[in-house]
């Protein structure tokens, strides 16, 4: 028997047209009819549905839920209030990445994390051992869906449907209600434009994905647009950008350690990170703008002017958005300078590159100061 899973929203994914691929034990969408580029351009003009409910849901509960949590993370969740959300990195003793997260406080305390859908078993496995050894409790909610709406116009789509979202700013959540039913709504996502991730009970998420779906603005989109859309917003990709070797300071995600915790220097790998934060470090993660119009991609050879190798390529594909190739890759410290000319290695031919400041496109988040002045 297959051990790829179907998400809630098969059936709408089916009714749209979908190409459907196996992807991390579950049957997700591709692409639809559109396609990529189409899907991908939408999402920057207007809005896209996304599926992500591959992605691994869980509650933290318990009076030790933070120091469970804590144990694991470099996250600083004394200072995170209720309604609230924060990006995290689980670590290793060794000061790599076990996987990155999304942490939001409830009203009530509790803590729901979202994990990738390739490490939440790894995830899971971790967390119910730092809760064995506390008063804590790790409920998984296999039982909910999780839907992406993003693009400028996902506000406008979603008020109506869900109106605690209006006030939402960008990692703000809320609990809502969807036909009866308790849900959770946050303000955030992995495109780099604004819009929301939605919680919602399985029996419930066809229906909303659907009359979401119904408004003029909002098209679906599958994994290849979800793809390129976060390449463009320098966002990182577990196992390809981030891993195990990998430091929070190497990868260019040092906001994601808790000013208490780098004080305290009590986090797993506090040791290496913060060595390498006060005395420097061997390589890091740069934006490549790649000459011509073939992509490059991961595994390929970054080479100096001279053809001497000074990193891999970690991510790359066709920017819709800037009409050409781009890239992420780790490079020695002294490649890593903006505008430096460098080359890359695409099957024995040397294709100029230049270093680049991520992100390749502007962020554009609705965040509560750009609110106040609007």
């Amino acid at each position: 028997m297959s051990s790829v899973q179907p998400t809630a929203l098969l059936s709408v994914h089916e009714a749209h047209d979908a190409r459907l691929v196996d992807f991390a034990g579950y049957k997700m969408p591709l692409q639809y009819p559109a396609g990529i580029i189409a899907e991908h351009l939408h999402t920057r003009a207007k809005a896209s549905l996304f599926d992500v409910s591959h992605m691994g849901q869980v509650l933290l509960n318990g009076p030790q839920a933070d120091a469970a949590l804590e144990s694991l993370t470099c996250a600083d969740l004394s200072s995170l209030r209720p309604g609230r959300v924060r990006y995290s990195l689980l670590m290793n003793e060794a000061g790599g990445i076990i996987d990155d997260l999304m942490v939001t406080r409830l009203s009530d305390g509790a803590l729901h994390l979202v994990l990738n859908a390739s490490r939440k078993a790894v995830d899971v496995e971790h967390l119910e051992a730092a809760c064995a050894d506390r008063d804590a409790v790790l409920e998984r909610l296999d039982s909910h869906a999780l839907i992406a709406l993003q693009g400028p116009a996902a506000g406008d789509a979603l008020a109506d449907l869900v109106p605690e979202s209006t006030d939402l700013s960008f990692m703000d959540s809320a609990a809502a209600t969807y036909e009866g039913a308790s849900t959770m709504v946050s303000r955030c996502g992995y495109t780099g434009e604004d819009g929301f991730e939605i919680s919602i009970p399985n029996a419930q998420a066809g229906a909303l994905a659907e009359a979401i779906l119904a408004h003029q603005d909002v098209m679906p989109a599958g994994l290849g647009a979800r793809d390129s859309l976060r390449l463009e917003a320098g966002l990182c990709l577990y196992g390809n950008d981030i891993d195990e070797d990998t430091t929070p300071v190497q990868a260019g995600l040092t906001f994601a350690l808790g000013k208490r915790r780098k004080l305290e220097r009590d986090f797993p790998g506090a040791q290496r990170v913060m060595t390498q934060l006060e005395d420097g470090f061997d390589r890091c993660r740069v934006g490549l703008l790649i000459d011509g119009r073939r992509p490059v991609r991961a595994g390929a050879a970054v080479l100096a002017a001279d053809g001497a190798p000074v990193g891999t390529v970690t991510s790359g594909g066709y920017s819709p958005t800037l009409e050409r190739p781009i890239a992420m890759a780790y490079v020695q410290r002294d490649a890593s300078l903006d505008g430096l000319e460098l080359h890359v290695d695409v099957r024995g031919q040397s294709i100029p590159a230049q270093v680049t400041p991520l992100p390749f496109v502007p962020q554009r988040y609705r965040r509560r100061d750009a609110q106040r002045h609007s």
